[in-house]
C-alpha cells in the first residue's frame, strides 16, 4: 500500500486490521505469541495501561477474536467464510459485553467487564463500530490467497479489490489460474487426439 493509500485509513480501520495482521499466515509470523506480547501490543496502541499484566486464558480470548475477524473480513472480500472461526468469535465475544455509553452528543461501545481483556477489546468493538459508521468496514477484505489472508483496506474505487498485493499474491493466484487452464485443455486435446 502506498503511502497516500495508507494516509486514507481511518483509524479505526487501521486498529482493526493490525490486530488482524499480528498474525502473518505466509511466513508463520506471530506477533501475539505469549501474553506479555498481547500487553506490550494493547499498550502501545492505549487500549490498556502499561503496568498491565496479562494471562494465558487472555492471550487465547485475543487470538479467537483475531481469527474470528480475519474470518469475517474473509466474507467482505467476497470469499467464504469460516464459520468455525466466526462461532468461536461469536462466543468469546458473548463472555464479554458491552455497553453503551453516551458523552459528548456522541456515543461508544464500551466493555461491561473489568479485566484489562475486557477493556481492550470493548475499545476494539467501537473501533469496529466506527468503520460501520464511517463506511469504511466493507473496504476491511482479507486477501484471496489462501496462505496469505494478510488483512487489508480496499482503497480502490469500486471496492472490488481481491487481494493484499496485485504484484505479489494476485499475480500469483492468476499464474495458478492461467496453468490449470493450460493443463485442463492439454488433457482435453489429448483426449480427443
Amino acid at each position: 500500500m502506498s503511502v497516500d493509500d495508507e494516509a486514507r485509513v481511518p483509524d479505526a480501520a487501521r486498529l482493526v486490521r493490525d490486530f488482524i495482521n499480528t498474525h502473518e499466515l505466509q511466513i508463520e509470523r506471530e506477533d501475539l505469541a505469549r501474553p506479555a506480547d498481547l500487553q506490550s501490543w494493547l499498550s502501545e496502541r492505549d487500549l490498556v495501561s502499561d503496568d498491565v499484566r496479562l494471562q494465558p486464558a487472555d492471550l487465547a480470548t485475543a487470538v479467537t477474536i483475531r481469527e474470528g475477524l480475519r474470518a469475517i473480513l474473509l466474507e467482505n472480500a467476497g470469499h467464504g467464510g469460516e464459520a468455525a472461526a466466526t462461532s468461536a468469535l461469536n462466543q468469546v465475544l458473548a463472555e464479554l459485553p458491552l455497553r453503551m455509553t453516551f458523552d459528548h452528543g456522541g456515543y461508544r461501545l464500551v466493555s461491561a467487564s473489568s479485566t484489562p481483556i475486557g477493556l481492550a477489546v470493548g475499545q476494539l468493538a467501537d473501533a469496529i463500530r466506527q468503520c460501520a459508521e464511517d463506511g469504511s468496514w466493507p473496504r476491511l477484505k482479507v486477501c484471496a490467497r489462501d496462505s496469505c489472508r494478510w488483512a487489508f483496506y480496499d482503497t480502490s474505487r469500486n471496492q472490488v479489490r481481491r487481494w493484499c498485493s496485485m504484484a505479489a499474491c494476485g499475480n500469483h493466484i492468476k499464474m495458478q489460474r492461467a496453468y490449470a487452464a493450460r493443463k485442463n485443455r492439454e488433457r482435453q486435446a489429448a483426449a480427443e487426439a
